[in-house]
Order: C-alpha cells, then sequence, then structure tokens
C-alpha cells in the first residue's frame, strides 16, 4: 500500500482487528497499568465499532457482564472490577449499557441515585466521587447519564445550569471551574450538558465559535487552546461543540480529514 493510498481513505479493517485485540494483550505490562481505564476504552472501542457498522466484532455478551461487574452497591460504576466508583466511569457505563440496548440488567434507580448524590445543591455542581473534586466535566457526566435514563429530575437542573454558566469566560469559552482557562475538552461539556437541558441560548454561539475556529492550525488539526500542537482528539472535542452550536462549516473540512488520515497507522501489530 503507497502513502498516497493510506493517506486518503480510512482503514476500517485494521481499526476493526485493532480494537479487538486491546483485551488479548495480558501479557503487556502495559495492559495492567492502564487497568482503571478499561471502561472508558470499551465505550469508545464500541463507539467506534458501531461508526465502522462493525458493533458486533464485540460480544454483547461479554460487553455486558463485564460492564456490570464494574458496579457498585451504590451504583456508581468503577473504571474496571474493584476500582472506586466514579461519575465519568457511570456515564461511560449507562452509554455502553444504551448502545447495547441492556439497561435491564442493572438497577437504574440505583445509578440515578449515586448521579444524584454527585450534586450539591447549594452551587449545583457536581463531584466526580467521594472525595470532592469538581469539575464541569462531571456537570456534563451526570446531566447526560440522567438524560439518557429519562431521569433529569432527580436534581436540581436550574442549579447545574447556574454552575456552569460561572465557568464562562470572556472569550465566550469555558474552563473546568469558574475563573478557569478556556478548554476545547470543557468546552464540549459545557455546551453539551446546557444542550441537553434546553439552556443553550444562554451560550454566546458566534463568540464561542469563533474561539472553537481558531483553534484549527495551518495543516488542518486542531489544539485544545491557543498555543498549544494540534492532536486528533480535538477533532472530536472541538468538532462536537461546533455541530452543537451550528457552526461546523465555520473550519476547513477538507485539511482537517486530511490530517486525521495523516495521523492514522496502516501497520498492525
Amino acid at each position: 500500500m503507497d502513502t498516497s493510498e493510506k493517506q486518503n481513505r480510512l482503514l476500517v479493517d485494521l481499526h476493526v482487528k485493532y480494537i479487538q485485540s486491546l483485551d488479548t494483550k495480558k501479557d503487556d505490562l502495559e495492559y495492567w497499568l492502564t487497568e482503571h481505564l478499561r471502561l472508558s476504552g470499551v465505550y469508545w472501542g464500541l463507539t467506534a465499532l458501531d461508526l465502522l457498522n462493525s458493533i458486533d466484532a464485540l460480544k454483547k455478551e461479554d460487553v455486558v457482564k463485564y460492564v456490570v461487574s464494574c458496579q457498585h452497591d451504590n451504583g456508581g460504576f468503577g473504571g474496571h472490577i474493584g476500582h472506586d466508583p466514579h461519575l465519568t466511569y457511570t456515564l461511560y457505563a449507562v452509554q455502553i449499557l444504551v448502545i447495547e440496548d441492556a439497561l435491564d440488567a442493572v438497577n437504574v434507580d440505583k445509578i440515578v441515585e449515586y448521579v444524584a448524590s454527585c450534586q450539591d445543591r447549594d452551587t449545583g455542581a457536581f463531584t466526580g466521587d467521594e472525595w470532592g473534586e469538581i469539575d464541569t466535566r462531571f456537570s456534563y457526566c451526570a446531566l447526560s447519564c440522567l438524560s439518557l435514563l429519562k431521569r433529569l429530575d432527580a436534581i436540581n437542573v436550574p442549579k447545574a445550569v447556574e454552575f456552569i454558566m460561572l465557568c464562562k469566560n470572556f472569550d465566550g469559552g469555558f474552563g473546568v471551574s469558574p475563573g478557569a482557562e478556556s478548554h476545547a475538552g470543557q468546552i464540549f461539556c459545557c455546551v453539551g450538558a446546557l444542550a441537553i437541558v434546553n439552556s443553550l441560548h444562554l451560550v454566546d454561539a458566534d463568540l464561542l465559535g469563533w474561539w472553537l475556529c481558531e483553534r484549527q492550525l495551518k495543516n488542518g488539526g486542531l489544539n485544545g487552546r491557543p498555543e498549544k500542537l494540534e492532536d486528533v482528539c480535538y477533532s472530536w472535542w472541538v468538532l462536537s461543540a461546533l455541530s452543537i452550536l451550528g457552526r461546523l462549516h465555520w473550519i476547513n473540512k477538507e485539511k482537517l480529514i486530511e490530517f486525521v488520515l495523516v495521523a492514522q497507522v496502516s501497520i498492525f501489530p
């Protein structure tokens, strides 16, 4: 396969094989060092397979069984079996179960109870776990999770929106907390959360759209904040936020596709 061919098409079969291989390398040290990322890896892998029309490449029974094994008695899910429950991994678990149409495999009421317990009723913010870290990512996780479960009534939505808006900056973007620097990942979380609860009108779409478009560099790639290098991951965070804002056409789509394909590796180990 020559370079031009590699850079002009998505190597679907290789991507599917790569995802399938991720849980087979149990003799590698890296496999165990990344144990805490296992559940999130299942979500991203399954989502990619779904987009590639290959969701059956991972056995549904195995996926659901694994997800259920990560749940704790309080309803939350950890990043792997035996790991502490966290709001982020709870969202991953719910998303996986929704994709697999298997919510009946878990106690939904316990999940709702856990997510609701993470909200600070005074500020509207959400903590990721019992240790109290606050981050707008967790606001998105909570709202997205409860929306999928059709249980947004379990939390104080107006207060949740109020906290998110406190994290808005002069440049139109959002940070992890009030006063924190705008970042593409946080912007996706905040814009996504506001969209879920029909509060997108609170965002200055043009100002924020401009900030997001400024993330595209000459090679077509996107970065997460000013003066940083491009990274394929921001092709998701920036593009998703622009899509929600209806400003997807503001960037050079062809150049971004070219950048993503250049980052593709055609050799499968």
